[in-house]
């Protein structure tokens, strides 16, 4: 949410990043400054009238608004006001309005005027506004595409030489992709800025060539960058064998990227100095800031603000670097001292001292390296910046992340889904929920896992197994299956891979693993990996090869490792461990049979999310938002209504608290009744006595009552009997990875005590639900075990979707469970809901774009 209080910087369609808030009185100077600078056409444009100057009578109006029926944002590069954009509701109560923006000439083209669009019909609608009007001159075709282009069904008409313009401002899914296809292609295109810049200056680089400022610049000069190195120091004139200028600007040449090593109460300074010189962004090697506790959270803020105000993008505080391979640029702005060989596969790193290490392993496997990013403290550059730019840079075909949490987990998840359907996304990401955080019980570590595979993420546990996928990602295709072909001249070594395919859920190919044994020369080897290859029963090879003696070969005249390109001339995956000899370019080397076949296995999955179709988020009948919200406004929330909003209807469940209560209940409902114990924990607890079924008459039913009250307390439910069912669970849960996230078990102690419960990240589609209902290992329970009827799974799944979908739009509720839930053949019946609400917040990855 946008207020007075609350500016936000946003990033337009340079790359570059402006602030966005609110109107105010005091910012009258301001708007008639802009005014000033505006040519007579874009006056004539926006006032329909040549307007020389602002009347104080019009300016008061401009700049006083009540935020409400009438609304006002002013964009700013820095201190300056360059555009300004309101809205005026058309009467009082009126669920129409009228908006009008306009943006200074020197910064037309920029899309400032679609940041302005988002941020009104945010606003607007958080106000009860449903839909926008606007008259704009038929000569004013860069206003008229700014409406068009939106997604919204605007309806135009021509009348006294004006078009007027009408459009609801709900989002739809045209809006929604309009507006993160624009988020996609600025965050891109901020990040390429920083990646390839003609130019750099490196502030805190000593003369004597020692500290961290002194290491990059002689990484930069030696890693041959092919634009212009500008060392900035205060006294002297040569650095590191280059010269040097007490000022970027100094040096006569274009400058797009600073390298930062100053303590943090020089940083602004620095920046100051930077923006001076048209810099785009900084990389701020330098530590003391946020880690170091407030006071460097404050300078933290400070550098970020004052480089947001400049335009510029930050990378790090307290980071390794960024390094690009691409010949046509050799930038190595980091403080490892090598990089690896140039390649195709982009790394991001969070942590820096973990990057130099995941650098040096890269380059020790031969893993070619396309960009580096180390985000350090992030306090601006995230890894979801990166995967925007990966996504469509050309020389990038696989993403390595090394995550230690996540600053936007449902914008990690959504782009993930989206970006591993072209490139595979590999990270290093502990499963497990961080100390302390969240207050419900959630995914657990298997249920984490499942989370990433679900957004297509090849999630590893360690950098060894980073790196092994990643080696096979970028040299070999994916297998078409999960059928393993094991070569190998050891009984023993080919045994154990089989195993291990076993355990990693591929399987051997019929006929396999194959052991040529010890004494096979190289065209025997050669001969049964072509066999293997050409097999239509085999999707991928896993190659394994032991000398019979230490340090020999079976044949002295030729490598059995050279049997291996015709194999891989075949298109199917292969990965290989050889005791002995050097593997040929592009086949995956591993130092044990396990860690080739867990990386083969992890790719495998990857394939079969490939495969299988994404799925659609369905229009779901009976869904009323309004009913919805009324529901969540009223004092005490009324959890029954917020439900049947969403179509999710639950029994009727009388509260009472004694003998006489229960009675008159039982003869409103209609006996047979259901009598429980009204604490959550006891209202499925059957096996303890605390809830009584099919109680036929209110004789029976005062004789249950006396027996649960003496045993739980007076205070019961009662409802009617349902048909019995299946117990099942429905929850949702906020977890820190990942957002709102929905889970779905069967009920029962046994399954509770095992955790069996499988969840999915919202929003969900209607494979994500049906998933949700086979994954748990009790799911046989529902389609027919030992001759039981099977339950309607489609009803289950209708169910988790609607529940989905509650979770995407109503982000006050935190967390949710239904138990039971009894599915029967003919439907279910949903029997108890628990729901927790929260104030108003800012969902991450919702509302208008801002960074």
């Amino acid at each position: 949410m946008t207020t007075v209080d609350q500016p936000v910087d946003v990033l337009l369609r340079d790359g570059s990043t402006v602030q966005l808030r609110q109107i105010s009185p005091t910012d009258a100077p301001g708007i008639v400054a802009m005014h000033s600078r505006f040519s007579e056409r874009t006056r004539y444009l926006r006032y329909f009238s040549p307007y020389p100057r602002i009347p104080e009578r019009d300016l008061i109006r401009f700049v006083t608004v009540d935020h409400r029926d009438r609304e006002a944002f002013v964009v700013l590069a820095g201190d300056q006001i360059i555009a300004v954009g309101r809205y005026e509701r058309l009467g009082p109560q009126a669920p129409e309005a009228e908006v009008a923006f306009v943006v200074e000439d020197a910064h037309q083209g920029r899309g400032i005027g679609s940041v302005l669009m988002e941020h009104l019909a945010d606003a607007a609608r958080r106000n009860g506004i449903m839909s926008f009007v606007a008259e704009v001159l038929p000569a004013n075709g860069t206003m008229l595409r700014v409406f068009a282009d939106f997604g919204y069904q605007v309806q135009r008409e021509y009348a006294d030489g004006v078009v007027h313009l009408s459009f609801p401002i709900a989002p739809t899914e045209a809006t929604l992709e309009v507006q993160r296809g624009r988020e996609h292609r600025t965050e891109a295109r901020s990040i390429a800025r920083l990646l390839a810049p003609r130019g750099i200056a490196v502030y805190g680089a000593s003369a004597s060539g020692q500290g961290v400022g002194a290491a990059v610049l002689g990484h930069l000069r030696d890693g041959g960058f092919t634009g212009a190195v500008v060392p900035v120091h205060p006294s002297a004139s040569t650095v590191a064998g280059l010269p040097a200028y007490p000022s970027a600007v100094d040096a006569g040449v274009p400058v797009d990227l600073a390298v930062v090593a100053v303590p943090p109460d020089a940083a602004t300074a620095v920046v100051a100095d930077a923006a001076a010189a048209g810099v785009h962004g900084l990389v701020v090697i330098s530590a003391g800031f946020g880690e170091a506790g407030p006071e460097g959270a404050a300078a933290q803020r400070a550098l970020v603000r004052a480089a947001h105000a400049a335009g510029m993008r930050v990378v790090g505080p307290n980071c390794l670097g960024v390094a690009n391979t691409d010949p046509a640029v050799r930038l190595n702005a980091t403080l490892a001292p090598a990089l690896p060989p140039a390649g195709r596969v982009g790394i991001f790193s969070q942590s820096g001292a973990f990057g130099v290490a995941l650098l040096a392993e890269a380059d020790r496997r031969g893993l070619g390296l396309s960009s580096f990013v180390s985000a350090g403290n992030r306090a601006d550059v995230s890894g979801n910046d990166l995967l925007q730019y990966w996504q469509d840079d050309p020389g990038t075909d696989v993403i390595m992340l090394y995550l230690e949490t996540f600053g936007n987990p449902r914008k990690f998840a959504r782009l993930a889904r989206r970006i591993g359907r072209a490139k595979p996304v590999v990270a290093l990401a502990s499963p497990a929920r961080p100390v302390g955080v969240g207050d419900t019980d959630g995914p657990d570590e298997v249920a984490v896992a499942a989370l990433f595979a679900q957004s297509g993420v090849i999630r590893v546990d360690t950098v060894s197994e980073l790196l092994d996928v990643g080696v096979l990602l970028a040299n070999q295709p994916l297998p078409a299956g999960g059928r393993v072909g094991v070569v190998g001249n050891s009984s023993a070594l080919t045994g154990l891979a089989a195993t291990a395919c076993a355990g990693q859920g591929l399987a051997a190919a019929e006929g396999y693993p194959r052991d040529v044994g010890p004494s096979a020369g190289a065209a025997e080897f050669a001969a049964a990996l072509a066999e293997t290859a050409a097999d239509e029963g085999v999707d991928a090879l896993v190659v394994v090869f032991a000398p019979p003696l230490p340090g020999q070969l079976t044949d002295v005249d030729a490598d059995v490792t050279a049997a291996l390109p015709a194999a891989l001339a075949l298109g199917k995956p292969t990965v290989a461990t050889f005791l002995v000899g050097r593997l040929p370019a592009g086949v995956p080397a591993y130092g044990g049979v396990e860690e080739a076949v867990r990386a083969l296995a992890r790719v495998h999955r990857y394939a079969e999310w490939l495969r299988r179709p994404p799925g659609v988020a369905p229009e779901l009948a009976g869904v009323d938002r309004d009913a919805a919200q009324a529901a969540l406004r009223a004092d005490t929330i009324d959890p029954a209504a917020l439900l049947a909003a969403y179509g999710i209807d639950v029994v009727a469940s009388v509260p009472v608290d004694s003998a006489d209560g229960v009675a008159d209940a039982a003869a409103r409902l209609g006996f047979p009744v259901a009598l429980k114990a009204a604490a959550p924990g006891l209202r499925h607890r059957l096996d303890l006595g605390a809830v009584r079924l099919g109680l036929p008459d209110e004789s029976t039913l005062r004789q249950a009552y006396a027996e649960v009250a003496a045993l739980f307390g007076a205070d019961v439910l009662v409802q009617p009997m349902v048909p019995p069912g299946v117990a099942c669970v429905v929850e949702l849960v906020e977890d820190p990875a990942f957002g709102p996230v929905v889970g779905f078990g069967l009920g029962g102690v046994a399954t509770e005590l095992l955790g069996d419960r499988a969840w999915r990240a919202v929003p969900l589609t209607d494979t994500d639900a049906a998933e949700l209902v086979d994954e748990p290992r009790a799911a046989p329970l529902l389609r027919g075990h030992r001759g039981a009827a099977p339950v309607d799974r489609a009803a289950l799944a209708d169910l988790l979707l609607r529940v989905g979908q509650l979770a995407d739009e109503q982000p006050r509720v935190r967390s949710l469970t239904l138990n039971p839930v009894l599915a029967r053949p003919d439907g279910i019946s949903v029997l108890h809901a628990q729901v927790r609400v929260g104030g108003v917040v800012a969902r991450p990855d919702t509302g208008p774009r801002r960074l």
